[in-house]
């Protein structure tokens, strides 16, 4: 049976949506270790791999139970620390964010029995939380697919307990060791910027400057990355890879939903459609992103993990969603 691992935190999240509604579940991980679940748990198995508080570990596993593949034995409390965050969305895109409980980092002593997984899905949201020696380990021990979400090393928190994004200045020490790279436009900007800039350079704007987005994947290519995932909500994602020695960019439209409930987990849930894809087909990375696509589109449909639909049912989502017009 293939395996795949989603490695980052499972926060106690509070949330009050763009419409004024208060949401609080666990977040992150569990998002797409229930989607690949209820999509194709009993053909795969999907291990989380997380760092949770003593008080938490048993609320998380009753969440997990009665899904099918998922093992739950990597869920630890060695240090009794875990997230804990409330988001207040603005807008359908953007939220104000605080952080008051933190995860301990994962690290390599953690990969232990998972080293025959076919893919590994790193979905960090702060950038103390995986540490570079666990991707240098898999590099070195193991031949999964690394896919890895910009969204940690782009976040910091501040003693406050607000969430800020920042440059990810270290980006080259960590792109060597990252098969796919995975980010949306905000966390683009953030990870491709100048060496000096003046005060009035820092502007973070939603247009796509598919010029300077495409001088970004060719660094991250350059240095050994495989594919570059960029997400721009409602309009898709594009996808930059190698072929014949030339970059590849194609943009992949998002699948169409009449209305948003919540987008909350939905950039964690892309990931482990990404993931699921590669698993099948590990270089059909258009593929992937539409098992991407999909799954954040679902996720956006409800506050509950009812949302997602099995492997048929996804891929009828997925064949509607691109289906060529004569």
């Amino acid at each position: 049976m293939k395996r795949i691992a989603i490695l980052g935190p499972i926060p106690r999240d509070h949330i009050v949506t763009h419409n004024g509604e208060l949401i609080q579940k666990w977040g992150c991980v569990t998002h797409p270790v229930i989607a690949l679940s209820i999509m194709a748990g009993k053909k795969i198995e999907i291990t989380p791999v997380s760092h949770l508080r003593t008080v938490d570990l048993d609320n998380v596993k009753e969440v997990f139970k009665g899904f099918d593949g998922i093992n739950v034995n990597h869920l630890t409390t060695r240090n009794d620390q875990g997230d804990i965050i409330s988001l207040r969305f603005v807008d359908m895109n953007n939220r104000l964010e605080r952080q008051t409980g933190f995860m301990d980092p994962i690290l390599p002593e953690d990969m232990k029995g998972l080293l025959d997984c076919k893919v590994f899905v790193f979905i960090p949201i702060s950038d103390y939380e995986i540490s570079l020696d666990t991707l240098k380990f898999l590099k070195k021990r193991s031949k999964g697919i690394i896919v890895f979400d910009a969204h940690g090393p782009t976040t910091a928190c501040l003693v406050n307990g607000e969430r800020q994004r920042k440059f990810w200045i270290d980006r080259d020490q960590w792109l060597p060791y990252i098969d796919v790279i995975k980010m949306n436009l905000e966390e683009a900007q953030a990870s491709w910027f100048k060496k000096e800039y003046e005060s009035t350079d820092f502007v973070v704007t939603e247009e796509l400057d598919r010029e300077n987005l495409r001088a970004f994947a060719d660094h991250c290519l350059d240095l050994g990355v495989k594919c570059v995932y960029i997400t721009v909500d409602s309009r898709g994602c594009l996808v930059y890879n190698r072929e014949g020695g030339k970059t590849r960019e194609e943009m992949v439209p998002a699948i169409k939903v009449q209305h948003v409930i919540d987008t909350t987990g939905c950039g964690d849930s892309f990931a482990g459609g990404v993931g699921y894809g590669l698993m099948q087909k590990p270089k059909d990375y258009v593929g992937a992103a539409k098992f991407g696509n999909a799954l954040g589109a679902l996720r956006t449909q409800g506050k509950t993990f009812g949302v997602f639909k099995p492997l048929v049912e996804t891929k009828k989502i997925i064949e509607q969603g691109y289906i060529r017009p004569n």
